[in-house]
């Protein structure tokens, strides 16, 4: 039975960095959930042993389940009937798997349901997934959507729709649309005020990352007249209520599994999440951070997936009566790639780790007043995360694009050819340096 974390020891020094004994401490609140819940921690050795303990259920689902079902995923991907979309089977058994292990809302708050991970140990997770399948981690990693809810919705939504998240029903974030793309000013789904208060919706979305899921966070032009950014806000559409259909799936190049697809909303009843007129200033700003995050983990993944098929081949493959890795020209590529592989996942835990402290301390503040010391450290790694986030995504992604490439070159004219996974790995990795 293959297991993606205990395979990894990598993975477990990132786990064990000793900025982690603050982070738990934080996060724990002293420990205070040990009263209410029996799987909560008592001490930092028990959260650690738990982080260790779950992660190594997601390395074993995704080494024995996900990463199966991975090829025949590629190969049939999702489709839509009466506008609905359609997982492949290989997916509704990942989901299925995902569910039964309670792999779902892991960073959100137990009272909600979830598993109260900080944010470092739950990308770990992310970076195993995407090892596994990079497609599937567009959908499973979809619950970074819950953080938004939980920091900006209102008490009653947090427990209406996280709980749902935790349960396992997926989310999306339906951002773009066909004349606003990465120039979000410009979206012009409209959402209209109806007399009794209520919301609801009406235009297009595309390029929607699983955009049949359960439950939606939608940007959307709340103030009629207005054009830019000031004008838009975010709203909850929760599919139970109608009113949006899949009007089709994107034929794309990679990560196949996760269904891209083009949405009209037709009188789609809606919820306001936070305030209005914030949505892209404050709100989507919040969520494009997390999802750079997430990117930047699924970058790692894949390059990891790179570095094991190339090392694998390169040991295997004979040439001249000798293994290829016995060639230098080879033997450097090699080494490079574990390079870039290790300096990438360095930088995206460096950047983990900031943002769990800078988030936490926002988290503790709605509880109770910061310290003086304590707002100066918030500060201090807000800023940190804020340089770290795009350099973690911008370099691994770059680098996750060039060990595909080389793993494709050191299997020489066999990865060209689909019965290596090689050349999955490498349209997989395009995309990940464009969203």
């Amino acid at each position: 039975m293959a297991n993606f974390y205990t395979d990894n020891p990598n993975l477990k020094s990132h786990l064990q960095h000793p900025l982690m004994k603050k982070i738990v401490e934080l996060k724990e609140r002293n420990f205070a959930d040990a009263e209410k819940y029996d799987y909560a921690p008592l001490d930092f050795e028990d959260a650690m042993d738990s982080y260790d303990k779950v992660l190594e259920v997601v390395g074993e689902i995704c080494g024995d389940v996900i990463a199966e079902n991975a090829e025949e995923v590629d190969h049939t991907g999702p489709r839509v009937e009466n506008n609905r979309v359609i997982y492949a089977e290989g997916t509704k058994k990942n989901l299925e798997a995902c569910r039964k292990a309670g792999l779902m809302g892991m960073s959100m708050p137990r009272r909600l349901g979830g598993l109260n991970f900080p944010i470092t140990p739950y990308i770990m997770a992310a970076d195993i997934v995407s090892r596994a399948d990079a497609g599937f981690e567009n959908l499973w990693g979809l619950q970074d959507c819950a953080e938004t809810i939980y920091e900006f919705a209102d008490e009653d939504q947090k427990e209406r729709y996280i709980k749902r998240v935790c349960e396992g029903e997926t989310m999306s974030m339906d951002l773009t649309e066909p004349d606003a793309g990465s120039d979000l000013q410009s979206v012009m789904l409209k959402a209209t005020q109806k007399e009794d208060g209520s919301w609801v919706l009406n235009g297009v979305k595309r390029f929607i990352t699983n955009g049949d899921s359960d439950i939606h966070l939608v940007l959307a032009r709340s103030e009629e007249g207005t054009k830019d950014g000031r004008g838009l806000s975010m709203f909850i559409y929760d599919k139970r209520n109608g009113g949006v259909n899949v009007r089709r799936i994107e034929n794309k190049m990679g990560i196949k599994g996760s269904p891209t697809c083009e949405l009209v909303y037709k009188d789609a009843p809606a919820e306001l999440c936070g305030s209005r007129k914030l949505g892209l200033i404050k709100y989507v700003m919040a969520l494009m951070n997390g999802a750079r995050l997430g990117i930047a983990a699924q970058s790692v993944g894949i390059s990891e997936a790179a570095y094991r098929e190339a090392l694998e081949y390169a040991k295997d493959r004979k040439q001249f009566g000798k293994p290829i890795i016995e060639f230098p020209a080879v033997a450097e590529i090699l080494s490079v790639m574990k390079a870039k592989l290790d300096a990438s996942r360095a930088l995206l835990y460096a950047c983990a780790r900031f943002v769990d402290i800078y988030k936490i301390y926002d988290d503790i503040a709605k509880e109770r007043p910061l310290t003086k010391e304590e707002k100066l450290e918030a500060k201090a790694y807000s800023k940190l995360a804020d340089a770290f986030t795009p350099l973690a995504k911008g370099m691994g992604s770059e680098f996750c694009n060039q060990n595909t490439y080389d793993c494709i070159q050191i299997h020489g004219g066999s990865g060209f050819m689909k019965d290596y996974r090689c050349e999955r790995l490498y349209r997989d990795a395009r995309i990940t340096s464009i969203y």
